[in-house]
């Protein structure tokens, strides 16, 4: 993670029995990247003593994963500042057991990041144990009063510079940590880059440009994100605007892919897929789409084309990771990488073969 001031909000995450896991995804993107919070260390009791970055990406990080609150709580010399919870379970509600965890963290004076689509500040009891304790509850999927949602202008047109999203075949595939890490990459090389999260890790991790798409009425998402994008854009006139991607346009269980693509309207496309996860996550009877079909889908679906191919290596030795590659490459005829296992040039390089243009402004600033 990279580093931070002193005056940073520190965190613990509590991420039980999940973390490195598919519901363990808000976690998970924590302990690569926050802007917001300084993470201190994460409860998951199956995996207690081990190193969230070994767990991860085995590369140590020296955030220490503990049994429970009490024991990092007692690793703290000062009490944290937050208690996140880094869960994030296909229905979106909390269980008893998850209530109760966040009640005790409560009661020991820790303020909370929910990310669910329950909101604790609707709740009494929540309510009068944030009274008590003096302590307040961040609800992150919250969104507007109807009243002040915006719907789509077509303003979005207006932007000039690239928009990209990175879209994928399946929910939780790692479209977020992708976009982050291309973010980070592009501003690496001289490019000013805004980033739009469109979820609730990406919210929490601390990116200004916003929503939350799966809480907003469906009437206003398209209309919600295209404001802010013209906002982003407007304020910071960026070189591309990368948006991340929700879901998959082809998974009937999601509509947010669908809603991105009408309210981004993107430019280009990245395309993120996981070569060896046969099913839908959460839907077992439910066969993950070809790269191919999914392309066809988006390009007909939307006035915009896929540029790039990005691999999710789960269950994947470097060897097929490789493999898979090559075979994308000749197959789709496109640039095909792997974020996290592959140089970080290759993934900066599918922009730049795309738009020639932001090569020349990277030159241009050096």
């Amino acid at each position: 993670m990279e580093s931070q001031g002193a005056l940073t909000p520190t965190a613990i995450v509590y991420c039980e029995g999940h973390f490195g896991k598919i519901d363990g995804k808000t976690a998970n993107g924590l302990v690569r990247h926050s802007q917001k919070y300084r993470i201190l260390s994460v409860i998951d009791s199956s995996l207690a003593n081990k190193d969230a970055g070994d767990v991860l990406d085995k590369t140590k990080n020296n955030i220490p994963i503990f049994a429970d609150l009490e024991e990092a709580l007692h690793h703290e010399p000062t009490r944290p500042d937050y208690f996140i919870f880094g869960v994030a379970p296909s229905t979106g509600l909390l269980s008893d057991l998850d209530k109760n965890v966040i009640l005790d963290a409560m009661s020991k004076r820790l303020n909370i990041v929910n990310g669910l689509h329950e909101f604790l500040n609707d709740d009494a009891i929540f309510v009068d144990a944030s009274k008590k304790n003096n302590v307040h509850i961040l609800d992150i999927r919250k969104p507007k009063k109807k009243e002040a949602l915006k719907t789509f202008t077509g303003q979005v047109h207006s932007v000039t510079c690239p928009i990209v999203a990175i879209l994928g075949t399946d929910c939780a595939l790692g479209k977020r940590t992708t976009t982050t890490i291309l973010a980070q990459e592009l501003r690496k090389v001289g490019l000013n880059v805004v980033m739009i999260a469109t979820g609730q890790t990406g919210i929490i991790q601390g990116e200004r440009y916003c929503v939350a798409l799966d809480a907003v009425p469906s009437q206003f998402c398209a209309g919600e994100l295209e404001a802010v994008i013209v906002d982003a854009y407007t304020q910071e006139n960026p070189d591309i605007i990368l948006v991340e991607g929700q879901g998959a346009l082809s998974h009937p269980a999601f509509s947010t892919s669908s809603f991105i693509l009408r309210g981004s309207c993107p430019t280009a496309v990245i395309l993120q897929h996981a070569p060896k996860r046969l099913y839908r996550v959460d839907f077992p009877n439910m066969a993950i789409p070809t790269l191919a079909s999914e392309i066809n889908l988006i390009e007909t679906f939307a006035n915009t084309h896929v540029i790039g191919i990005t691999l999710n290596h789960e269950g994947m030795s470097m060897g097929e990771t490789l493999s898979y590659i090559n075979a994308y490459t000749h197959e789709l005829k496109l640039p095909v990488t792997d974020p996290l296992s592959q140089p970080k040039e290759q993934l900066v390089q599918i922009l730049l073969s795309a738009f020639p243009l932001l090569e020349d402004k990277i030159e241009a600033k050096q």
